[in-house]
């Protein structure tokens, strides 16, 4: 996301430079300026002046309000996620949504939770899919077995207990035992897969197929095999692997997650439940037995995927920040 809007804001004439630790990998395409730093680490000496500070994480925060005290522009946070409740270092992330009062947000269940524990209402920009993911309608053509497809990333670390991946390991089992002959397939990304030896046991099992698309084109490819998406998460602020299977066609059964209601309505576009319910597995089956059911949510899971575009979000962004940039020259 950050990635899109950022070209975007360079294309239509901005001048934009990315600031990143000396640690950081560039994962996708990046048409502004980039500096990174001589260190692991963020200082606000690293950033340099300019009209708007962009922070995007709670680490990000505290170098960008201070830069901003120094005068060097209007520190304004993209919070792409909620951090104090599911990740280590609660002591620091949460008093980092005190800095500033400028804060953007994906979605209003982000809001609600940042406005009910620090009383300021972020302004929402959407998650959006580019139009490079599309239905290609290959399904058909493809001859095989119905396949179901979630992503799996690695559990190493203690940032990825939201994603209820053993869980999802669980009800993809039961799947499995009740029908044998459905494909199940496990999306990993390749950098992810090479440092988890638990994603690499698991391949090693034979009892999934494990994929690691290296761009979006592979990726495209296997959203367009897929007959069913299963998405596990139960706490995100946007959930896009959801959306963008959605756009190419799949038929989404998802967790509860907050961010994802943006887009998923259980029974109209997909089917969805509460973690607690423990009803993947049976929602899964359910739409492997009926056809019907499921091709239409694909169908209007597809056709509802095309409100939440990158176009959309960077004009909300752009409009957003200038609205917030003029109110604070006031």
């Amino acid at each position: 996301m950050l990635a899109e809007i950022a070209n975007r804001l360079v294309t239509i004439g901005h001048e934009v430079i990315v600031v990143m630790p000396k640690s950081g990998v560039v994962e996708y395409e990046l048409k502004a300026g980039l500096v990174q730093t001589s260190e692991n680490t963020l200082n606000a000496h690293d950033i340099p002046s300019g009209d708007v500070i962009l922070s995007n994480f709670y680490t990000t925060a505290y170098p960008a309000q201070q830069a901003s005290e120094e005068g060097k522009g209007l520190h304004i946070r993209l919070s792409l996620c909620y951090e104090p409740t599911f990740l280590q270092d609660n002591q620091y992330s949460f008093p980092s949504y005190h800095l500033t009062p400028h804060l953007l947000v994906l979605s209003r269940w982000q809001q609600d939770i940042i406005y009910l524990n620090h009383g300021i209402k972020g302004r929402i920009i959407p998650v959006g899919v580019g139009s490079f993911f599309h239905n290609m309608n290959i399904r058909e053509h493809l001859n095989m077995p119905l396949n179901i497809t979630s992503i799996y990333r690695k559990e190493e670390g203690d940032f990825s207990w939201h994603r209820e991946q053993r869980y999802l390991l669980n009800q993809l089992d039961i799947v499995k035992t009740a029908y044998p002959n459905v494909i199940i397939n496990l999306i990993t990304p390749p950098g992810e897969f090479a440092d988890s030896p638990d994603v690499q046991q698991l391949q090693a099992t034979g009892k999934y197929r494990h994929y690691t698309p290296i761009n979006d084109e592979e990726l495209r490819f296997h959203y367009n095999q897929t007959d069913i998406y299963v998405s596990s998460g139960s706490y995100d602020s946007g959930s896009l692997p959801g959306l963008e299977a959605m756009r190419c066609g799949a038929a989404l059964v998802a967790s509860y997650s907050g961010g994802n209601t943006e887009y998923a309505v259980h029974e109209r576009n997909c089917l969805m439940s509460y973690r607690y319910e423990n009803r993947l597995a049976e929602d899964v089956i359910r739409l492997i037995e009926d056809q019907a059911l499921r091709q239409k949510l694909a169908q209007r899971g597809e056709q509802d995927s095309y409100t939440f575009t990158w176009e959309r979000s960077y004009s909300e962004f752009e409009r957003v920040v200038n609205d917030i940039v003029s109110r604070s020259l006031l």
